[in-house]
């Protein structure tokens, strides 16, 4: 006998128990609760031959990018492709581990296409529409993701359980592809079906951010403090935003509070916390902050972090904690390894070779002081930069690092132009641009001044 799941969709799953496990698993997975793992392990250990919870457990040491876990992913699908081997899967659950086995082969992208081809068949999957959503975030597929979850909007409506949740990452699709007033509005009518839903109120506060509404971003935030208090680390993420919010209102006092007591509450290397902290960082610092040995920290941790090689987006945060905390030989071994990567197949490959390898080597210059080069090291990889996933947010810490590069370097035209181009991206200025933009104009009239030949003459006499 083969039971159904939450969404009405058919398991190859017999046990009862196992079912509400399960059921359980994908409700925390779509609120990013921090349980999603305990009631996995609850399936599997009640039903350990049960293919599409294997597969899922692969799919989710994949998404955590940490060279340890590729072997628990390996062996997951193994057990899954056994189990097929003894009964038959469904179409849907055979899609998931086809999904797995080509992302273990290098293809991430692979596998969302796999998965969106499983979707259209299945659109109230909403297990799948996550994970769809999930990986095409790592690629930086901002258009993908609109797209996935637009094809099965139609069949989600009020009564679908994960109503809210679809609405959520709808709102951040849109909000990553400049539809700011239709993500706020998905996004905050996603939380009155899902109030919970962490993802969705994360994408109203980026389109806060996007938008230089920080004041109302910050009180969005602290206004739905139980919206990431069951949180797994995603939590620290929202701090995060939060703590954004008020560095943009020039409260950096506020914002290192945030650091210290949610951002690193909990001192884990997770790639994604690591990210956090770093990037918060150096905003910090570029706005002239001393943030005393908080460097130590994350570059230790970073340091064992160095020859992972899963995820782009994480070897270049790390290599900032590396750079920042004067961790040479760390710095040398993840800079070589992007070297090695950028020579092979795969989607890895092919991403390091176009953006991750000399943003890498951008980085290493600026932190050197040679802002010429690190200024052409950036831009080259600019426009591509996209590739290596995360948000306009989170890569935006290497769009103010290019801008630092080209003022110290003396290019004000180019940090200008850098400038209005990121204002166009993101909406509106922030306090970020401003100040900058009136740097750029000193410095413009300062060379004014020196090429007036008037002003020199008159000097000479």
């Amino acid at each position: 006998m083969r039971l159904s799941d939450q969404f009405g969709y058919d398991l190859t799953l017999a046990d009862k128990d196992a079912l509400a496990a399960w059921n359980a698993t994908v409700r925390a997975f779509l609120a990013h609760g921090k349980t999603t793992p305990e009631h996995l392990e609850t399936c599997l250990r009640l039903a350990p031959d049960f293919a599409l919870a294997q597969a899922a457990r692969g799919l989710f040491c994949q998404l955590l990018a940490r060279r340890e876990l590729v072997p628990g992913a390996r062996e997951a699908l193994a057990i899954a492709r056994n189990s097929a081997a003894h009964t038959p899967l469904t179409e849907r659950e055979t899609a998931v581990v086809d999904a797995l086995d080509a992302w273990l082969k290098g293809y991430p992208s692979r596998s969302a296409d796999i998965l969106d081809a499983a979707l259209v068949k299945a659109p109230e999957d909403a297990l799948i529409m996550k994970l769809v959503h999930a990986i095409r975030f790592v690629l930086g597929d901002a258009a993908g993701m609109r797209q996935s979850i637009e094809r099965i909007r139609s069949a989600y409506d009020e009564a679908h359980p994960a109503y809210g949740y679809l609405l959520g990452c709808h709102a951040f699709s849109l909000e990553e592809t400049g539809e700011y007033r239709k993500a706020e509005a998905s996004g905050r009518k996603g939380l009155e079906f899902a109030r919970d839903d962490a993802w969705g109120l994360h994408a109203v506060a980026h389109v806060h951010d996007m938008t230089g509404r920080s004041e109302e971003g910050a009180g969005w935030l602290e206004a739905h403090p139980d919206g990431w208090a069951h949180c797994n680390n995603f939590g620290y993420h929202v701090w995060w935003h939060l703590a954004l919010m008020y560095l943009d209102q020039g409260d950096t006092d506020r914002a290192l509070a945030l650091y210290d007591s949610d951002v690193r509450k909990d001192k884990t290397d997770d790639f994604r916390d690591i990210s956090n902290g770093a990037s918060l960082l150096v905003r910090l610092e570029l706005e002239g902050v001393d943030i005393g040995a908080r460097w130590d920290e994350l570059a230790q941790l970073s340091d064992k972090r160095a020859e992972d090689g899963c995820n782009v987006f994480a070897d270049l945060h790390y290599l900032l904690a590396l750079l920042n905390g004067g961790r040479r030989m760390g710095t040398e071994r993840l800079l070589t390894g992007l070297r090695e990567r950028a020579k092979g197949e795969g989607d890895i490959g092919r991403i390091t070779a176009e953006t991750g390898l000399p943003t890498g080597l951008g980085l290493e210059q600026y932190q050197k002081g040679n802002y010429a080069s690190a200024f052409s090291l950036l831009t080259s990889a600019r426009d591509n930069l996209y590739m290596i996933g995360g948000s306009h947010a989170q890569r935006d810490v290497f769009e103010r690092i290019t801008i630092d590069a080209a003022l110290k370097a003396g290019f004000s035209v180019e940090a200008e132009n850098l400038l209005n181009s990121r204002t166009r991206r993101r909406g509106a200025l922030d306090r970020f641009a401003e100040q900058r933009l009136a740097v750029c104009d000193r410095m413009q009239r300062a060379q004014s001044v020196m090429e007036d030949e008037k002003l020199r003459a008159a000097g000479s006499v």
